[in-house]
């Protein structure tokens, strides 16, 4: 009966996080050539090659031995004003190669795939709300709900509705009717206050009961809406939302074709949504992180198999940005992880982490029983964010 619900509630405080997942199992080879490595030309040759910094269609210099490749321009500007982190050789604890398993365990926060049915992000907001009281904190942006935000803790939800336009007041109608009812009554009158504050702050004409787009316009929908609901100080502040595409076993391409398209798309949604934010992205931190990376050289198909570390990105105007922050392994046959990926040395829980306790303000040991339990070794990281 109801377009898609969204339940808001006053937030702790002014901080937000936003975690963008890439499903598919993004390049960071190519998204973040690391071109002071000499081994990367014999791997990336031809049509995957990204050339150097100052070259035609290289990429953008990072400051020296890594470059961002040039469909990721609309956000080399926030690097340059300090305000995004590149994590490169950055992977979750999953070593496996399996979409299914790499990204349940990046969502979980688990360590074995399909282990616990709830997320790290509802763990988190679990934890806050225990100290802090707030219902609704979360935000899920899509048709479902990721599983990094399911949990017992409820989350507001926010999707296009391709349902035709209701007539003015029919709903409130059908509110009256149940008014005493006393599971749809009040169900009724929080969706319809909801669904009030959702237009008011989506008030340029993108209604909720827009129909839904497709591919690109779809994600930059979802983070333009991300941005204006988490900015008034009744939002939401935790948000998840997510972008296929990643998964390029054929023709990859390298500084144009179909690897470069989902990189602009990104690069776009993650500008809209730091526009649509406004003066609140200043205590924004958004997370980038996809399940795992790519292997190390081309495959036949002038592609890249599933392989295991890749490059993560912090932006935000809370973030210590406007570098890149790796302990690199190297790309040399010897240093390769089983002979074939790029090795993983730095474990994604250490960044979430690192946002829950210094962003979030979570206590550290909130974080390490209940949020990520059994990560004790992953510590967090220093000098990361503006605290």
């Amino acid at each position: 009966m109801l377009p898609a619900g969204l339940a808001l509630a006053a937030a702790p405080g002014d901080k937000r996080f936003v975690l963008v997942i890439l499903r598919g199992g993004m390049d960071g080879l190519a998204a973040v050539p690391p071109y002071g490595d000499p081994a990367l030309k014999d791997l990336r040759r031809g049509a995957l090659a990204v050339a150097e910094p100052g070259q035609p269609d290289g990429a953008l210099d990072l400051g020296g031995r890594y470059g961002l490749h040039p469909a990721l321009a609309p956000i080399h500007e926030y690097y340059k004003r300090g305000e995004m982190l590149v994590i490169h050789a950055a992977c979750s604890n999953y070593r496996g190669r399996s979409h299914f398993d790499g990204q349940d365990i990046l969502e979980s926060g688990a360590d074995t795939p399909h282990g616990v049915r709830d997320g790290w992000v509802n763990r988190a907001l679990a934890a806050m709300q225990s100290s802090k009281a707030g219902a609704r904190q979360g935000l899920a942006l899509g048709q479902t709900v990721p599983l990094a935000l399911r949990g017992p803790v409820p989350v507001a939800s926010w999707a296009p509705n391709a349902l035709p336009e209701l007539e003015a007041g029919l709903m409130q109608t059908i509110a009256e009717l149940y008014r005493r009812d006393a599971m749809l009554g009040p169900a009724l009158a929080e969706g319809l206050k909801s669904q009030a504050f959702a237009d008011g702050v989506m008030n340029d004409g993108q209604r909720m009961n827009q129909p839904p787009a497709q591919g690109a316009q779809q994600f930059r929908q979802a983070a333009t809406a991300a941005g204006k609901l988490m900015a008034p100080a009744e939002g939401p502040r935790i948000a998840v939302m997510d972008i296929g595409g990643w998964d390029t076993h054929a023709n990859q391409g390298g500084a144009r074709g179909r690897l470069a398209g989902a990189l602009q798309v990104l690069a776009e949604g993650l500008r809209d949504l730091a526009v649509a934010l406004g003066p609140a992205w200043q205590q924004t931190v958004v997370l980038v992180a996809t399940e795992f990376g790519r292997t190390a050289a081309v495959n036949g198909t002038g592609g890249t198999d599933h392989g295991t570390a890749s490059a993560a990105f912090l932006l935000g105007g809370a973030v210590a940005g406007g570098r890149v922050l790796a302990d690199w392994p190297g790309l040399d046959s010897n240093r390769l992880y089983e002979g074939r990926d790029l090795a993983a040395t730095t474990d994604l829980r250490a960044v979430a982490k690192t946002v829950l306790i210094q962003h979030l303000g979570l206590t550290t040991q909130a974080v390490e029983t209940r949020v990520f339990p059994g990560s004790a070794a992953s510590r967090p990281l220093a000098k990361i964010l503006r605290v």
